[in-house]
């Protein structure tokens, strides 16, 4: 549980354009929706979805490293994986099955398998988007596990996108259109309230120090 007065107290040292930012951002940020990169190898790849994450108001990435390890480049992610919980998994099956428990279908983006379009996905139910490396695409694992299969149409030579630009396109539509509906995908009232403790703390460079002093006078 989150110490109300502490929250407060350490928020009170932020500008009230910072804590107006920090409230705009939370109510539009969603767990309804997520993504999962599987060993993209391009490290600009990874960090450009964490940013487009941030963008379109997804909370939590899942990167997948077992072949490639990652780091996250800050420059391309421009600071989004300060605001984007990043989940890391040393296996596909470890990070299929803790999606799974967590009651997300799975959804391999891929233009093969008969894959449905982008426009006719069903948004409903909490999805896990799932992009794979540059070249080979997703591993057999992922296109086995998946209960769904995902494309974006289209008309030219090129068969496919880089993966970043497939996640923005992909997000941003599924995310205009699970606005539009009535569906609770915001997070929970002790989700934001974690979220602005976190996010003071990052803002603050003091933090430690402030806290320290809160529970001193307490």
């Amino acid at each position: 549980m989150i110490d109300i007065k502490l929250l407060e107290y350490l928020e009170s040292f932020l500008t009230p354009r910072r804590q107006g930012l920090n409230t705009k951002v939370l109510e539009r940020r969603t767990n309804h929706f997520t993504v999962a990169v599987e060993d993209v190898y391009q490290l600009h790849n990874t960090s450009a979805v964490i940013r487009s994450c941030d963008v379109f108001g997804i909370q939590n990435v899942h990167v997948i490293e077992e072949v490639n390890a990652k780091r996250i480049d800050r420059e391309i992610a421009m600071g989004a994986q300060k605001w984007v919980d990043i989940n890391r998994y040393s296996t596909t099956k470890e990070c299929l099955a803790t999606l799974q428990k967590k009651g997300y279908q799975i959804v391999a983006t891929t233009p093969h398998d008969d894959s449905k379009v982008l426009q006719d996905f069903d948004i409903e139910k909490p999805a896990a988007f799932f992009f794979g490396r540059e070249q080979q695409g997703l591993s057999d694992q992922v296109l086995e596990a998946a209960d769904a299969k995902l494309h974006i149409p289209m008309v030219g030579f090129t068969e496919s996108l880089n993966i970043s630009v497939s996640a923005a396109i992909i997000l941003q539509h599924v995310t205009t259109k699970l606005k539009e509906t009535n569906i609770n995908w915001q997070l929970s009232e002790e989700e934001k309230l974690e979220k602005r403790m976190e996010w003071a703390k990052k803002v603050i460079k003091s933090h430690e120090q402030i806290i320290a002093r809160y529970h001193k006078n307490e």
